[in-house]
């Protein structure tokens, strides 16, 4: 693919035409204008409307707008490969189809990139402000105010240069999780830096998963620890050096507090520090004392997970 852009926009997007709409009216207002950016769609096998939403804004809308499809899915690493190969970007922006860039995403990006092919660009991403009233305990989205150490592509600019030499995404990972963070960890052991982008703003849907889906998210941990696996330099991001995340050993110590209050009653006193923690997340998602189980519930499962990847993989994590 013949290269002649500055910037190429790349989206895997999966059953969400109607929030993908919201992704292209977003890029169409970009303040780069839109004769300066491609965008490349990768439809990973939908069963919805998206394909009628793409065939619709490449015919009639403002953006220079490609179609690719996948007939059944492949997951977002293989569909963002296909999308990033056939792109003619020197550089390659990722979103989400659940995301809405603000108007100066790709001029934030490109300015922090400075056009250097030895540095990846990530983006601000928020809650979306028109949806973040629905915040609840079973919703889902993504808030990284600050540089993340994940490399999630919902806000993120590689060089294309880049991505070649690193043979884009590893589509062996089989969930969305843990491939983004693989591929930013094995550019930065390459000797690319990265560098965030404040000004360049993305706001992430606020998605009503129900509990069930929640849950589902817990298990995610199982697959995430590949990378902890693939990328050892990931353990140091680790809570002590082992726990996956901070409420894994509130979760333990307030399991063993449990377990000795019967014969000790002030070793109840050590289940507090795991309690507070529940409390304040629950306040934080607009919940009430009736989803404190859940939580908890939630936080046992993700162990469990944690701990069935920790032996799949043979990484010491908990």
């Amino acid at each position: 693919m013949a290269v002649d852009l500055a910037v190429s926009v790349v989206a895997a997007t999966h059953n969400r035409a109607a929030r993908l709409r919201l992704l292209l009216d977003a890029l169409a207002a970009q303040t780069i204008g839109t004769d300066a950016f491609e965008v490349v769609v990768v439809d990973d096998g939908s069963g919805d409307e998206t394909a009628e939403v793409l065939a619709g804004a490449a015919a009639g809308g403002p953006l220079a707008l490609r179609a690719l499809a996948h007939a059944e899915p492949r997951g977002p690493a293989a569909a963002r490969n296909l999308g990033w190969q056939a792109a003619r970007g020197r550089f390659i922006a990722f979103t989400d189809d659940d995301c809405r860039p603000d108007p100066r995403w790709l001029e934030a990006l490109l300015a922090a990139s400075s056009g250097r092919h030895d540095r990846v660009v990530q983006g601000r991403t928020q809650p979306d402000p028109d949806e973040i009233e629905t915040l609840g305990p079973f919703s889902k989205t993504l808030d990284l105010p600050v540089q993340s150490p994940h490399y999630e592509t919902c806000n993120i600019l590689y060089p294309r240069a880049v991505l070649e030499a690193l043979d884009g995404f590893d589509e062996t990972y089989p969930a969305p999780a843990g491939e983004d963070t693989d591929l930013g960890r094995r550019a930065a052991g390459n000797g690319v830096s990265a560098v965030f982008a404040p000004d360049a703003v993305v706001s992430h849907a606020v998605h009503q998963v129900g509990p069930s889906g929640t849950l589902r998210t817990a298990l995610l941990a199982a697959e995430d620890l590949r990378a902890y696996k693939l990328n050892p330099e990931l353990r140091g991001l680790l809570v002590q050096g082992v726990f996956y995340r901070r409420t894994h050993p509130l979760l333990l110590q307030a399991l063993l507090a449990a377990a000795l209050t019967r014969r000790t009653p002030a070793a109840a006193l050590f289940a507090v520090p795991y309690l507070m923690n529940v409390a304040g997340r629950v306040r934080k998602r607009r919940g009430g004392p009736q989803h404190v189980p859940f939580f908890v519930l939630h936080d046992a499962l993700e162990v469990g997970a944690t701990a069935v990847g920790a032996v799949r993989h043979r990484v010491p994590v908990i």
